[in-house]
């Protein structure tokens, strides 16, 4: 159904996908993207050049959405801890050769990369995948609140970067250790959207609303 459901996204939003050669077409590979809308997820899940299993806040698995999510192989996440089960089941998947996509940050904001959480430097030393930076834009309108979509027809970009290739670590990894690496893949990131931001004349949406948050 990935390919049907990907027409309908781009009838309804006008995506520009760019850098997609950065993505290896086999092997494992972590996606890690900024965060700045609702849309963020089911864009990436269904737009990427590689099916995609993506680490997905524990709150999103209910009702008849929590079906379709597990039937597309996402992974629930609590995001208010270091969820060990859920890295390890993306861990397994990167194992199996697959495409996992991360969201450093944690949640949804301004999308500049200013903090990030350590799961992704953990996954990337356990599996040595490389890290292919993703920056979003567009996804959100500029003072739109988390769960907002955008306009009917707006322009949506996705840009992937150059992979960033971290060496696999064995256990034991100290803490230090994976908050150096942290800091690599935040830096890369950071400097990607930026990049982005810079060469294809585009925008961040800034911060949300006053008075909203990611819940």
């Amino acid at each position: 159904m990935r390919p049907v459901v990907r027409r309908s996204v781009h009838r309804q939003w006008d995506v520009r996908q760019r850098g997609a050669h950065h993505v290896p077409v086999a092997g494992p590979v972590i996606l890690a993207s900024n965060h700045v809308g609702w849309l963020d997820g089911p864009l990436l899940i269904l737009c990427a050049p590689r099916h995609a299993h993506a680490l997905v806040k524990r709150e999103a698995f209910e009702g008849r959405t929590a079906r379709v999510l597990r039937l597309a192989g996402q992974i629930p996440v609590r995001r208010e801890e270091r969820d060990v089960g859920a890295l390890r089941t993306a861990a397994g998947a990167l194992a199996a050769g697959q495409c996992v996509v991360v969201y450093p940050e944690g949640q949804r904001g301004a999308g500049d990369v200013r903090r990030t959480k350590d799961g992704v430097a953990w996954l990337a030393m356990v599996s040595g995948a490389p890290v292919v930076p993703v920056a979003l834009f567009g996804t959100r309108a500029p003072g739109g609140h988390p769960e907002s979509r955008p306009a009917r027809g707006a322009r949506i970009d996705v840009v992937y970067g150059e992979p960033l290739r971290i060496a696999p670590v064995p256990w034991p990894r100290t803490r230090a250790h994976v908050a150096e690496v942290g800091r690599r893949i935040t830096d890369h990131l950071r400097h990607h959207v930026e990049w982005a931001a810079d060469t294809g004349h585009l925008q961040l949406p800034g911060p949300l609303p006053e008075g909203t948050a990611d819940v």
